[in-house]
Parts: C-alpha cells; sequence; structure tokens
C-alpha cells in the first residue's frame, strides 16, 4: 500500500509552535519528525510553506528516514512554497521545481513539458518563480507485479483577489500550465497524481455558501476544472477530462466535506467552510489502484486540513536521492569552502607554514628581552614602603589639625536659638497641638488620594463596553476594516460567534455597528 497525503500547513513552522517547547535543533526536528508521523504516509506534500532558502534550518529540511524537496518563491520573503517529505522506502528516481522546466538545471530531471508556445519566457518565469510546483517521479509496482512510473505534481494554486483582476488572469495562466505538464506527462506513459490546493470549489457542495454567490458556475475557475475533471458517470473513452477527483470518486454525495475555514471568524467550529484541497488522478490509477480518499479534519494546525488517499501500490525506492534533495544544499551537506581556500593557492601552503615558523621563531627572542626590560623598570616592594607607606583608610574620615578647631561664628550659629525664642507648652497643649496636626495630615492625604484617583480613571478609564448583538444579547466583538477604500481603519461591531449556516441558530447573527470614533 501507498498512502499519500497533503496538507497547506500556512506556514511549515506553525504546527512547531504547539510541539516545541524550546527553540533547540534537536526538538525542531524531534516535532517535525512527529507531525510527519502522525500523518502517517509514505509521501508527505505541503503547500504555503512560507519560507524561503535562506531562512530554511536544517532540523526542519532534513528529518530522520525521510528525504525532503523544497520549491521556494524567488519574488517574496516568506510566501507561498511547497515541499514534498518521502520516506526513504519510497525514495523518487527523480525531482524537479517548476512546471516549466527553466528551473531544471540537473539530472535527472522529469522532463515531459508539452506545448508551451502560447507563453512567453517572461511569462513563464513569473508562474514559476512564487514556487507553487514541485514534481516528484517514483516507481511503483502494481498489485499484478508490473512496474510503474508515477509523477506526484504538488501544488499550491494562485488565489484570486477580487480587488485584483491581474491575479485572476495569473491564476488561469498557471491552471493552463499545469494542465499542459499534466497532460504531456500521460502522454509520456506516466500516471499523474496533481494534489495540493487548488484554490477553488469545484461544485455546490464543496461551498458551504454556494447559494449566495452570484453565476457560481461561470467561475473561470471551476470552467477550467469541468474541463480537467472526468464526469464520473461517463465511461471511459467519453467525453471527459483525463483526471478523477477521488475524493467525489469514493464519497460522490457526501456533504460539508470541507477543508478550509476562516480563522477570523471562527468558522471550523461549525463546520462552515469550502473544499480547495484535492488528490485529483488519471481516470486508469484511480480505477484500478486506488483504495480510498479521505479528509483529515481532526488535524489541526492551520486554516486548512490535510487530504489523502492509499493505492494498492508498493513504491520501489530510488537507490539514490536526486539532487534537488535537500540534504545535498551545501549549507547542510557540510561541504561548504573555507575563505582561505579562495584567497591561498593550495600548492603555496607549505611554503607559507615554514615562512610562519621562520618569523616565529625571530620574534620570540626579542619578545623575552622586552620582559625581562619591564621587570627590571617595575620597583620593589621594599623600595616602594621605604618611599610611601600606604595611607590608612581612617585618614580620610578624621579631620585634618588644621580644621580641628570650630571658629566662635559657628558655634553661635550652633546654639539651640529656637529654644531661647520659644515659650514653653504645658503637656495638655503638646497633646492637644498633636492631634490637631494629625487631624490636618488626615484630611489632606485623604483629599489627595481622592484627587488621584480621579484624575487616573479620567485618564484611564478603559474601553467602553461593548454593545450587544440583536440576535443572542451577548456582548460583540470589535473588527477593523482592513479592505481598501474609503472604510479602511475603521472600526465596527458584530456578533461575537463563529460565522456558519444561517439557519443554524448558534451561529453568527447579522448584527452590525459601526464603531463612533473617541
Amino acid at each position: 500500500m501507498l498512502r499519500i497525503v497533503s496538507w497547506n500547513i500556512n506556514g511549515i513552522r506553525s504546527p512547531l509552535q504547539g510541539v516545541v517547547c524550546q527553540e533547540t535543533s534537536n526538538s525542531t526536528s524531534m516535532a517535525m519528525r512527529r507531525i510527519l508521523d502522525e500523518l502517517d504516509a509514505d509521501i508527505v506534500c505541503l503547500q504555503e510553506t512560507k519560507v524561503t532558502r535562506d531562512v530554511l534550518t536544517e532540523p526542519l529540511a532534513i528529518v530522520e528516514g525521510y528525504n525532503s524537496y523544497f520549491s521556494f518563491s524567488r519574488s517574496r520573503s516568506g510566501y507561498s512554497g511547497v515541499a514534498t517529505f518521502c520516506k526513504d522506502s519510497a525514495t523518487p528516481v527523480a525531482a524537479e521545481e517548476g512546471l516549466s522546466g527553466l528551473f531544471a538545471t540537473q539530472n535527472p530531471d522529469v522532463g515531459c513539458y508539452g506545448n508551451t508556445d502560447e507563453f512567453t519566457q517572461e511569462e513563464l518565469r513569473a508562474l514559476d518563480s512564487e514556487g507553487r510546483a514541485l514534481l516528484t517521479q517514483h516507481k511503483i509496482r502494481t498489485w499484478k507485479g508490473k512496474e510503474r512510473t508515477l509523477t506526484l505534481i504538488n501544488v499550491y494554486c494562485p488565489h484570486a483577489d477580487p480587488g485584483k483582476p491581474e491575479r485572476l488572469t495569473f491564476k488561469m495562466r498557471f491552471y493552463r500550465l499545469l494542465q499542459i505538464r499534466a497532460e504531456a506527462l500521460l502522454a509520456a506513459g506516466s500516471h499523474v497524481i496533481i494534489l495540493g490546493d487548488l484554490n477553488t470549489a469545484h461544485r455546490r457542495i464543496d461551498h458551504c455558501d454556494a447559494v449566495n454567490l452570484e453565476c457560481f458556475e461561470e467561475d473561470p475557475g471551476r470552467k477550467w476544472m469541468d474541463g480537467l475533471l472526468s464526469n464520473l458517470g461517463c465511461q471511459a473513452g467519453s467525453h471527459g477530462g483525463p483526471f478523477i477527483d477521488s475524493y467525489r470518486y469514493f464519497q460522490p454525495k457526501q456533504e460539508r466535506a470541507f477543508t478550509c475555514w476562516s480563522v477570523v471568524s471562527g468558522a471550523r467550529h461549525l463546520n462552515y467552510g469550502s473544499r480547495l484541497d484535492y488528490v485529483l488522478g488519471d481516470r486508469t490509477l484511480v480505477i484500478d489502484t486506488f483504495q480510498n480518499s479521505f479528509l483529515l479534519p481532526e488535524v489541526m494546525g492551520s486554516d486548512h486540513c490535510p487530504v489523502g488517499a492509499t493505492l494498492n501500490v508498493s513504491s520501489v525506492p530510488a537507490k539514490q536521492c536526486p539532487p534537488l534533495c535537500t540534504r545535498f544544499l551545501p549549507e547542510f551537506a557540510g561541504t561548504q569552502l573555507k575563505i582561505l581556500r579562495f584567497l591561498v593557492p593550495r600548492e603555496q601552503e607549505p611554503v607559507l607554514e615554514k615562512s610562519a615558523l621562520r618569523l616565529s621563531n625571530q620574534t620570540q627572542v626579542p619578545k623575552q628581552q622586552n620582559k625581562v626590560r619591564v621587570r627590571s623598570t617595575r620597583p620593589r616592594p621594599s623600595q616602594a614602603n621605604s618611599r610611601r607607606g600606604q595611607t590608612n583608610l581612617m585618614n580620610y574620615f578624621q579631620p585634618s589639625s588644621s580644621h580641628s578647631k570650630t571658629s566662635p561664628e559657628l558655634e553661635l550659629l550652633s546654639l539651640p536659638l529656637v529654644n531661647n525664642l520659644t515659650t514653653p507648652k504645658t503637656l495638655e497643649e503638646e497633646v492637644i497641638a498633636r492631634e490637631v496636626e494629625g487631624q490636618a495630615k488626615h484630611s489632606e492625604s485623604k483629599e489627595e488620594k481622592e484627587l488621584r484617583t480621579s484624575f487616573w480613571k479620567s485618564v484611564l478609564g478603559g474601553p467602553s463596553p461593548m454593545p450587544l448583538c440583536s440576535g443572542h444579547r451577548e456582548p460583540c466583538v470589535m473588527r477593523t476594516v482592513k479592505k481598501p477604500g474609503p472604510n479602511l481603519g475603521r472600526h465596527f461591531y458584530m456578533c461575537a460567534r463563529p460565522r456558519g449556516p444561517p439557519s443554524d441558530p448558534s451561529s453568527r447573527c447579522n448584527f452590525f455597528l459601526w464603531s463612533k470614533p473617541s
């Protein structure tokens, strides 16, 4: 059996925060190994890793028992990126970054790029510069004992921002390039699996709010998937795409089978999301070898959940990893050259060593003479004591003899003149005076305390109480508008409950209120 899992991890370091207690290399490596072991797959494909090569650490990249392959974003840091972890028992025979072949500089590569004449070189480079595709090619053995080639295309397809129409064009061109590459691999005789985050909910059953979306079926991404996927009701050779949505092949009518939820609205609590993650296999492969296709919504750590499939085949591992494997990177392989190799020719090293020894022998004698000279100039302790003895510490506190006698003027000033000017008080008068003085001090301190308290209350009054939502009469939460426009940065109140179906009374109500500017 071959088990494959795909997961949009939303930052490869995010799930490790709950596992790693201290930031050490050993603990990070063990945490990554634990996550891979919990997914219990021979091949794990991750999307949206959000790491570039300069910040990738060895504990994340090299895990015992696995060989890993990364595709990094070349346009932005901390953005996009995909990675594939293969068990040593499923080592691929080839690995390649990107769909266009422009980054395939090492052999063996997967190859089979198809006809890309409709793309310019600049466009191909832009489509692959965000680190959204990674291919690994494996040898598998069917239950009949026949060896076949299986190519996995790990993809993180672009998101079409409604406010940026150019991103929709970018997304559709990426889809087109992906389809050309996958069909070229099929034509070359390889089985193909496309898995990852396609960023499109294909059918109405795959979206929580499809009823309220206008022209749902007319979305360009859904139309592309219609052409890519076979109609499950059609027979082989009839009209339809070459690939099958493996989950719908086994669960054609399963509702609320979502893989992505909004974190801000807490929609995962009520399972109010969409299915954006897929395992698509070519028609022959799915029908003949797929045993099941599954979702893992119980796995936390991202706004997506893992998806996967099990194939009735066995993996034939390669004898050695492809050159794209991260263990061959110079920063992890220990093959980084020393700076002396770039500055000194190797044949001159013995000559330099001899000259350095000769120079050190010549400089040892002058150094010893200098030490002797320094020692001879230092005064001996007996000589120092004879010249000047060490002053006692008490000499700095005792008055000198010249100022031991005080002048008559200072003596007169030190006399208690006040006692001579004031009249003596009786015992009762002293007691009354003390009580009056104490009451005055108490009243003054009480008034000062009240004034101080009222002042800080006025300064640190705290936020005003949250308004109550109309649907549940519960305190609201404050949100901030982040969409560009006239209301950017404004605050508003909304129901604090998680988003869910409108028919569910426990889900968020439609309460909305602008916050008054302070």
